[in-house]
């Protein structure tokens, strides 16, 4: 295919995988994990593996059907082998990083070789928000590893007309639906039917295939939601159904916002990787049959994650998450032509490059200064005593701080420096890890300060209560922290949760109200509450069991 790279330069998926240790596994604990969607999924798996549960999800020790069981039993295994706290709730997504590394190098490497399997597996180690979901502890990595895989597997079936392919794309689709819910089988046939489309609705395979994805994707699904059915009726799975129809219809939990949101999510989020990939949106440099159908498939994955997600009501930052497999593809076939071109990168990408660089490591330095002059900040918050008494909080800043901008501003000028070079798999290599290594610096130095002021006062509190027979609960806010850093235990009156009873009633148990600063005059009207403390913007209360 044109210009041959120098074998030094050829590097393999175990360096690929490597990288994915050296970044993704670090650090996984060092921080508190965050509400909501983090502690929410911990917590179900601290309850499963306390109530010996494992067919039904629950939160609270109640049924929760917002989700399937699948991550939940990924995290339970992880907490009983390395502890219920922050670093097993995460390892199952940097363990999905460490697959999703080999899985595209395996992918790239088929297509198009090897030094495509790097530049595709190195462009999503090193874009923002493709990196960071791997540290965290919320569903979506192993969800959309799960889709991609599947949708992959579908692609291969098609090319190769072979049932097997077919049975074990529907297979790994149905352990997407295990993982999150129906959507794991709506975005691949949305694709399979927009594809059918380009076909001048001709059938690419035969209708037998679609019915074998279908059915073995609804087999494996069928092994929990079946089970589920015999033991407790049909009540859980009418309330997942229906929360998941509330889901896609409504603004679910306030989540609204603009039509372009995640338009500018991916641009911003998935910087640099989507730079690169505008130009491959919109045109094709591949040469053979195969590989332009492939980009084909990525092009429309893309488009019906944007479009889908930009239709649903509820806006949040990982719903389009999916668009990140089809749009680091995009961005490796860029960069793969450039190089095997032998020529300098195209001017508006180096200066799409240059420009966001410099407003993100912009941004990191304003962080940082901001962090060190609170006096100056504070007044933009003066209509926000919540925020106000946030930013309180004993959080240190140092000069380190300025470190992660100031790696990303080099790098951005380093960028511009070498612009008249030809454009090599070197220059991609260090830009990406350059990227990787601004995103693990700011782990280290933002991210448990921004905790040190949004909850850790809230979390410090929950923690005291450990090991103490009592009811916690949050009044004027959502939250899950009470729920696992208080370790609650089964048990307990059954009016509890409710605030009267809390406030009022006949408790068998000593009671802890949580609520914010701007909250706490509603507690007014229960005299029993008697304040024991405020940090940070909550304020704490407290009623004692009578003698």
């Amino acid at each position: 295919m044109g210009f041959a790279f120098p074998k030094r330069l050829v590097l393999s998926g175990w360096s690929l995988t490597l990288l994915g240790v050296i970044f993704f596994l670090p650090l996984l604990g060092g921080v508190h994990l965050f509400d909501w969607d983090e502690i929410n999924f911990a917590e179900c798996a601290r309850e499963m593996i306390l109530t010996g549960n494992y067919g039904q999800v629950q939160i609270d020790f109640q049924p929760f059907w917002e989700k399937p069981p699948l991550f939940i039993w990924m995290q339970a295994l992880s907490m009983q082998l390395f502890g219920v706290g922050a670093y097993a709730a995460r390892l199952p997504n940097a363990l999905a990083g460490l697959l999703t590394m080999a899985l595209l190098y395996r992918i790239g490497n088929r297509l198009h070789g090897k030094p495509f399997g790097w530049l595709w597996g190195l462009a999503y180690l090193g874009s923002l928000l493709p990196h960071l979901y791997f540290k965290s502890g919320i569903i979506d990595p192993w969800f959309n590893l799960f889709i991609f895989s599947g949708l992959y597997v579908f692609i291969e079936g098609v090319w190769q007309q072979s049932k097997k392919f077919f049975l074990a794309s529907g297979i790994i689709l149905g352990l997407a639906v295990l993982t999150k819910g129906p959507v794991g089988l709506l975005l691949p046939g949305l694709v399979m039917i927009a594809y059918w489309i380009r076909m001048r609705f001709r059938w690419y395979v035969r209708p037998v295939d679609f019915v074998i994805v279908g059915f073995s994707a609804l087999g494996v699904t069928g092994l929990w939601f079946g089970l589920d059915i015999l033991q407790h009726g049909t009540w859980f799975v009418e309330q997942f159904i229906t929360y998941q129809i509330r889901l896609l219809s409504t603004p679910d939990a306030g989540h609204g916002g603009f039509p372009g949101y995640h338009v500018v999510v991916l641009l911003l989020g998935c910087f640099p990787a989507s730079i690169f990939a505008i130009p491959a949106l919109w045109r094709s440099q591949l040469e053979g049959e195969k590989e332009r159908m492939f980009r084909w498939w990525m092009v429309a994955l893309f488009w019906v994650v944007l479009i889908l997600f930009s239709i649903v009501q509820s806006k949040i930052v990982h719903y389009s998450s999916m668009a990140y497999f089809p749009l680091t593809y995009l961005a490796a076939t860029t960069l793969f032509r450039q190089i095997s071109a032998n020529k300098s990168l195209n001017s508006g990408i180096h200066w799409g490059i240059t420009g966001m660089g410099l407003l993100i490591a912009a941004a990191a330095l304003t962080f940082a200064w901001a962090g060190q002059h609170l006096d100056l900040v504070t007044p933009l918050f003066a209509k926000d005593p919540f925020a106000l008494a946030n930013l309180d909080a004993d959080v240190h800043w140092n000069a380190w701080t300025f470190l992660p901008g100031a790696l990303l501003l080099g790098l951005v000028l380093w960028w511009v420096a070498t612009k008249k070079r030809l454009f090599s798999t070197g220059r991609a290599t260090l830009l990406f890890l350059g990227t990787a290594l601004f995103l693990q610096m700011g782990l280290i130095f933002f991210v448990a300060r921004v905790e040190g002021y949004s909850q850790r006062a809230a979390i410090e509190f929950y923690q005291s209560l450990q090991g103490k027979e009592c009811y916690v609960k949050t009044v004027g806010f959502k939250s899950y922290a009470h729920l696992f850093y208080s370790q609650k235990q089964p048990g307990g009156a059954p009016e509890q949760g409710d605030l009267e009873w809390f406030a009022t009633g006949p408790i068998d148990r000593d009671v802890f109200v949580v609520t914010k600063i701007h909250k706490a005059k509603r507690m007014e009207q229960y005299p029993e509450l008697k304040e024991v403390g405020r940090k940070n913007g909550f304020v704490f209360f407290e009623r004692q069991k009578p003698e």
